[in-house]
């Protein structure tokens, strides 16, 4: 196994596990927070969709983009499988650039984020991005405990 298959062997797992607690997340609670600050449930599963997103066409950029026209701004929320649905054609996009890339091309593309106080490598870059969402699906089932939501099991 090579350093690519190791990448998209990450992603798919960081999203089998937050498909698992999207979809566990009742109807009725998609719209709690924990506080008026915060994301709801819904919202926070947008964001890590629409942030991939917004990472992939980063990376083909090798930067941050100046203009982000978000497809994801037009949808309205309804349900954790219509979020699913709408990202699906995005995310086999991105899965298929991964796929494109050399094992070279992990350290030698670098991703300028400057704006956002980084440079890093394709290989660095790409781990931001799983962790990215791994962080927010944490999240997640602390909102369920704070909701008194039955939490599913993520290792299995």
């Amino acid at each position: 196994m090579n350093s690519i298959d190791l990448i998209l062997l990450n992603f798919n797992e960081v999203r089998r596990r937050s498909i698992k607690v999207w979809t566990s997340i009742p109807q009725e609670k998609l719209n709690w927070k924990p506080d008026d600050e915060a994301m709801t449930c819904i919202e926070m599963i947008r964001h890590v969709l629409e942030g991939e997103h917004y990472y992939h066409l980063a990376i083909q950029n090798q930067g941050s983009l100046a203009v982000f026209d978000s497809p994801f701004e037009k949808q309205p929320f309804s349900t954790v499988n219509a979020e699913l649905e709408f990202a699906e054609p995005f995310r086999n996009h991105f899965i298929e650039t991964i796929k494109s890339f050399s094992e070279e091309d992990l350290t030698s593309i670098k991703i300028d984020r400057s704006d956002s106080g980084y440079i890093r490598s394709l290989g660095d870059m790409l781990l931001r991005v799983a962790y990215h969402e791994s962080v927010h699906t944490g999240q997640l089932l602390d909102y369920l405990r704070m909701a008194r939501v039955p939490r599913v099991r993520v290792w299995d």
